[in-house]
C-alpha cells in the first residue's frame, strides 16, 4: 500500500477516500461479447453489474455508484473510461465473461493494466479489445491501435500508471472472495493491455467471471444464484478495499494537519527544469522536430521537498514540476518511450512501485499517447 521508506504525505498523484465507483458492464447493444450455447456475455455482465451496484448502495451511503450502462446499449471502450475520468471516480470495475476454444476451460480471473506476455492472456486481451471494431474511426480514436497486433498490445506496458499497486490490491481481494466465498476456481490475478483499463485514471480492474464456452459454468453464470454469488464476491472485495483505503487516507489527513499549517507559496504551474537522463541517449532535435521529452514520475507532495531528500537517496538526478497544487518528482530526460520504460523499471526496482512515464511537449505535460502522435506526425512530415 505505502511506498517503502517514504513519509505518509508522499504519494504518486492521488490517494484518498473511496467515494465514487464506476461499474462497467462489458459489451452491450450491437456488441454481444462472448456467446455461449444459450447466453450472451452482454446480458450476464449487465445483471452482475446492477446487482453489485445495489449491494454497494445498500451498505455504503457515502459511496456514489455510476454505471457506464444500465441497459442493453453499445458504449465505446474509450467512453467507458472517460465516464470514470469525468466523474473523478476513485475506482473502476469492469465486468466480463470469458470464452475459450477448449470447452473444458473454467474459473474466474481478474486483470489489471499491464502486459503479461503469455499467449493465453494476450488472447483474452485481443478478444475484449476487439470491441473497438464496432466503432467508427477506431484507428484515429485509439492512436492507430490494432487489436490483432501483438506490437500494439505490447505498447500498453508504457501506459502503466500510479494506480497499478492499488489495482493489484483490489484484484487480489476479488480473487480471494471468488475462491473462499463463491467457491469458484481461482485462475489468479493477471496483467494485460486492456484498452478500457489503460485509459482509466484511477485504480481499475477487469473481472472475467467465468467461461460461457463451458456448459456447466454457463449455466451457473446464467442463473440468478450464480450472478448473486459473483456480485456478492466482488462487493466483499470492494468493502475490504474501501476500508483499507479510507483508513490510510484518514491517517494521512491527520498527519498533514499536524505537520503542515501553511499552503505552498506557488499558485500556478511552473515549467519543469531540464534533468540529466538517468539512462538513454542525449537529446538530439532538429529545428522543426517536436520538443518532446519523456520522464518517469515517482512521487508527489503537497509541500516541496529538497531534491536531495533522504527519501530520494537511491535515485539520481531527481527533478520536479509543479501542477494541480502538487510538487511532482521525476527522473530521466529521454527521447523515446522505450528508454523511459527502462528508467521506469529501474525506479520501480529502487522501491518506487508506483512510478510511471510522463511526457512533455515544449515544457508542457502531455499524455504519452499525444507524444507518440506528435512524433509520428513528424516522421510522416519532417
Amino acid at each position: 500500500m505505502l511506498l517503502v521508506s517514504l513519509p505518509a504525505e508522499l504519494f504518486a498523484d492521488r490517494r484518498g477516500f473511496v467515494r465514487t465507483v464506476v461499474i462497467d458492464a462489458g459489451h452491450g447493444g450491437k456488441d454481444p461479447g462472448a456467446v455461449g450455447s444459450r447466453t450472451q456475455e452482454k446480458n450476464i455482465t449487465l445483471s452482475i453489474a446492477l446487482k453489485l451496484g445495489d449491494y454497494i448502495k445498500q451498505n455504503f451511503s457515502d459511496v456514489k455508484v455510476i454505471y457506464t450502462r444500465d441497459t442493453d446499449v453499445f458504449v465505446e471502450l474509450h467512453r467507458r473510461a472517460q465516464i470514470a475520468n469525468e466523474n473523478h471516480a476513485d475506482l473502476f470495475i469492469s465486468i466480463h465473461c470469458n470464452s475459450a476454444r477448449n470447452s473444458s476451460a473454467y474459473g474466474s480471473e481478474t486483470f489489471v493494466m499491464g502486459i503479461d506476455r503469455s499467449r493465453a492472456n494476450l488472447e483474452v486481451a485481443k478478444k475484449e479489445n476487439a470491441a473497438i471494431l464496432y466503432e467508427e474511426d477506431y484507428l484515429e480514436t485509439y492512436d492507430g491501435y490494432d487489436p490483432n497486433s501483438p506490437e500494439s498490445n505490447i505498447i500498453f506496458t508504457l501506459f502503466q500508471n500510479e494506480y497499478l499497486n492499488r489495482s493489484l490490491d483490489l484484484a487480489s481481494l476479488v480473487q480471494d472472495q471468488f475462491r473462499e466465498r463463491a467457491k469458484r476456481v481461482d485462475r489468479g490475478v493477471k496483467q494485460e493491455g486492456f484498452i478500457v483499463l489503460y485509459r482509466a485514471t484511477m485504480p481499475a480492474i477487469l473481472v472475467e467471471a467465468g467461461f460461457l464456452s463451458n456448459a456447466r459454468e454457463e449455466a451457473y453464470l446464467a442463473s440468478a444464484e450464480g450472478q448473486d454469488h459473483i456480485a456478492s464476491a466482488i462487493f466483499r472485495a470492494f468493502r475490504d478495499y474501501k476500508t483499507q483505503q479510507d483508513q490510510i487516507a484518514a491517517s494521512w489527513d491527520q498527519q498533514l494537519l499536524a505537520q503542515h499549517t501553511e499552503t505552498p507559496e506557488e499558485s500556478g504551474p511552473v515549467s519543469p527544469k531540464p534533468a540529466v537522463a538517468a539512462t538513454g541517449p542525449a537529446r538530439e532535435t532538429t529545428e522543426n522536430s517536436p520538443q518532446i521529452i519523456f520522464k518517469v514520475q515517482f512521487a508527489s507532495t503537497r509541500e516541496k521537498k529538497p531534491l536531495d531528500a533522504p527519501e530520494f537517496k537511491d535515485l539520481e538526478q531527481v527533478d520536479y514540476y509543479f501542477q494541480d497544487g502538487l510538487y511532482k518528482y521525476t527522473v530521466g530526460n529521454v527521447m523515446t518511450l522505450e528508454d523511459a520504460a527502462v528508467i521506469q523499471d529501474q525506479v520501480q526496482m529502487a522501491g518506487f512501485k508506483d512510478a510511471f512515464v510522463v511526457a512533455f511537449h515544449n515544457n508542457q505535460r502531455i499524455s504519452p499517447a499525444e507524444a507518440l502522435r506528435l512524433l509520428n506526425q513528424f516522421k510522416t512530415n519532417p
